[in-house]
């Protein structure tokens, strides 16, 4: 189980989608020295493969809906406002005329 600190979790599943920022590799790196940072690891460089090759088919262990429904349920959902503020500079510099209402 990966019980890391989930900016950590973030950090290593941005690093192994490619898009870490450079100061930002230092702390990736460092949560990759621990146990649960290789778990981390291998586990976000799985989701990616079969996700990157569409598998599936893949044999998953007994018992794997239900745990990820439970850490699903587990986590908060983000406040409108936190997302707004979040995709709002990215969807302005679409250029599309598209304007987030803050």
């Amino acid at each position: 189980m990966m019980d890391t600190h989930p900016g950590l979790q973030e950090h290593i599943s941005a690093l192994a989608d490619g898009e870490l920022a450079a100061h930002e590799l230092e702390l990736a790196f460092a949560a990759l020295d621990t146990d649960a940072g290789r778990q981390a690891w291998q586990a976000y460089r799985l989701i990616g493969e079969a996700l990157r090759t569409g598998q599936d088919g893949v044999a998953l262990s007994a018992g794997f809906e239900a745990r990820l429904a439970r850490r699903l349920a587990g986590e908060a959902a983000p406040a409108p406002a936190a997302v707004l503020a979040t995709v709002a500079p990215a969807v302005e510099q679409l250029d599309i005329g598209i304007v987030p209402q803050r």
